[in-house]
């Protein structure tokens, strides 16, 4: 006779657990773009946890993770990266996290949770460290992406990087998550099947985390005091060109305009322009720049070679004077949609009257390396020509907030898709913006006055530093749990 796997009371702790997993993917979704309830983001797994903790049966005890991060994902990236091979990245999550997270329960239950916040906060961090050497990811996705607009909050970030403020992130949701299951332990037991936790742990973990938040943001403030540096009018010429290459007419309209409004460094597109500019079309080009007296950053599509053409993704820089300062070569590529970019590696800054220049372009800005070199190498201020589709005009320039404050520079970003143009201070403020998804077919010159950025963070000394702690942390823990379960063996003593 067929005797069914789970009882009702079972099934509907499945079902309980599983509801819970799609409120955390929920809260999560809604904490990101185009939404940005931020607030959200500092307990959007807590009923995740909860779930996987305390309602569901062992054997499923990952379920309810792997649903709110596999589904979090998926509407998160389905719409932004539709057709593309990224949109395929939230199942492949869905099923890693159900494979690994439920070894997760058992390593805290023979622990009695002394390691519950730490093990859960450093793990999700090492993977983020992980995800941010993907040439395809780069920083997407980070739990810390959310806080781009709230400049008193995310100073540390100088200090920290970027996988610091996650880490504190998630630290909060861990805390948070075991004074929960603390307290639902306390008064109704029978509901969890979680064993009861210390009451030393939770108050441990609790008091430690709140004076982490605490002195977090005491140094945010402290931090978030701008310095006295020279300013420089810059414009960001945000268009929907159709194309690359559709319409430069409208960019050299645009830069005029930008000139009339007192621009002293004008930022093209990029793909801006069909064929080098130093190549072709150059007297025209040096005839604006001298016209305009301003500097202008230019986006191009080059050609490498004669018999076999290989296109370069390109920017260089245009003096008053007519004179082309150099090239950078798009450092990271978007691979998932076929570019490549032979000339990446070099990392100019360019010495001028108004201050150290460098640039980057587009998909380097999802990445914390360039920005780092470039600000190592002495830049002072960092123009970013891009080129987006409206499915990311609400969140790739958040990641650029980000570089900002993480190398003290300001940085300029205008956009081919006429998506989103945005200018950025060192402090992570945005200056002036325009975020029309779905493309400006009108055209606008975006301008602000920026200071020029100082580069004195310990990020651009030490780099993701505490990204690669968090990375040996998770693997420290796995080593752990391997020796815990040993040790149960054994009928040892545990960590």
């Amino acid at each position: 006779m067929f005797k069914p796997k789970f009882t009702l009371r079972a099934g509907a702790r499945v079902l309980s657990g599983i509801m819970l997993g799609m409120l955390s993917a929920a809260l999560l979704t809604l904490a990101f773009p185009p939404y940005n309830l931020w607030v959200l983001i500092w307990f959007a797994l807590v009923p995740a946890l909860v779930a996987q903790y305390g309602v569901m049966p062992r054997q499923l005890a990952a379920l309810p993770q792997a649903i709110a991060i596999g589904l979090w994902l998926g509407l998160f990236l389905a719409p932004a990266f539709a057709g593309l091979v990224i949109s395929l990245l939230p199942p492949v999550v869905f099923l890693i996290t159900l494979l690994t997270a439920g070894g997760e329960r058992a390593f805290n239950e023979r622990t009695e949770f002394r390691w519950f916040v730490p093990y859960g906060a450093v793990s999700w961090v090492g993977i983020e460290m992980i995800r941010s050497l993907i040439p395809v990811m780069g920083t997407w996705a980070f739990v810390a992406n959310t806080q781009h607009s709230q400049p008193w909050l995310i100073q540390p970030v100088s200090v920290f990087s970027i996988f610091g403020l996650s880490l504190m992130i998630m630290l909060v949701n861990y805390a948070l998550a075991l004074g929960v299951l603390y307290l639902l332990n306390q008064r109704a037991s029978a509901m969890l099947l979680v064993p009861r936790i210390p009451t030393e742990v939770v108050r441990a973990w609790g008091v430690g985390v709140l004076a982490v938040v605490v002195g977090w943001i005491g140094l945010s403030l402290l931090l978030y005091r701008e310095s006295e540096t020279p300013r420089v009018r810059v414009a960001a010429l945000h268009y929907d060109a159709g194309a690359p290459w559709g319409a430069p007419e409208k960019f050299v309209e645009l830069s005029r305009q930008a000139a009339e409004a007192g621009a002293q460094v004008i930022v093209w597109p990029e793909l801006a322009i069909e064929g080098d500019p130093q190549v072709s079309g150059t007297t025209a080009f040096k005839q604006l720049a001298a016209e305009t007296n301003a500097y202008l950053v230019l986006g191009y599509l080059g050609e490498q070679g004669r018999d076999a053409p290989v296109t370069r993704n390109e920017a260089t820089v245009l003096t008053p004077g007519g004179r082309f300062l150099g090239v950078f070569g798009k450092d990271h590529p978007v691979i998932f949609a076929g570019e490549t970019s032979l000339t990446r590696g070099t990392y100019p800054t360019y010495d001028t009257p108004l201050g150290r220049l460098g640039t980057m372009i587009c998909h380097d800005m999802d990445h914390t390396s360039t920005a780092r070199t470039l600000t190592r190498n002495g830049a002072q201020l960092i123009l970013v020509p891009s080129y987006n589709w409206a499915g990311i005009a609400t969140i790739q320039y958040t990641h650029l907030v980000f570089r900002a404050v993480e190398n003290r520079v300001s940085a300029v970003k205008p956009d081919g898709g006429g998506q989103d143009s945005v200018i950025i201070d060192p402090y992570g403020r945005i200056l002036a913006a325009a975020i029309t998804p779905g493309g400006d077919k009108r055209g606008q010159a975006v301008i602000a006055d920026v200071p020029l950025g100082t580069g004195d963070t310990l990020v651009v000394r030490l780099g993701d530093w505490i990204g690669w702690l968090a990375l040996v942390g998770m693997v420290a823990f796995s080593i752990c749990d391997l020796v815990t379960q040993r040790q149960a063996r054994l009928g040892g003593a545990l960590l």
